[in-house]
């Protein structure tokens, strides 16, 4: 069993969404908190392997001139678009 002190702001949010019938409980709003600190981290750790990824790609030279890319992806949205431009 956890017990948190949360302080009296966040305990007033707490209550609020209990009253309010957001949250069924205490217990419900706090869980919804840790859920959403979980999808928050594996984002985070998501974006961070990206990064990592996009690094060693770099150190290892499997990189293409940023004018290439910018040139390719501005092909791909015109032709994406309905009046070509």
């Amino acid at each position: 069993m956890i017990s948190a002190d949360l302080g009296q702001p966040l305990e007033a949010v707490v209550a609020e969404l209990v009253a309010n019938g957001r949250f069924g409980s205490s217990n419900d709003v706090l869980r919804e908190g840790v859920r959403l600190v979980q999808e928050r981290e594996a984002r985070r750790t998501a974006l961070q392997a990206a990064i990592d990824e996009g690094l060693a790609d770099m150190a290892a030279g499997r990189t293409r001139p940023a004018e290439d890319v910018f040139a390719e992806l501005e092909a791909h949205y015109k032709a994406m678009s309905p009046t070509g431009k």
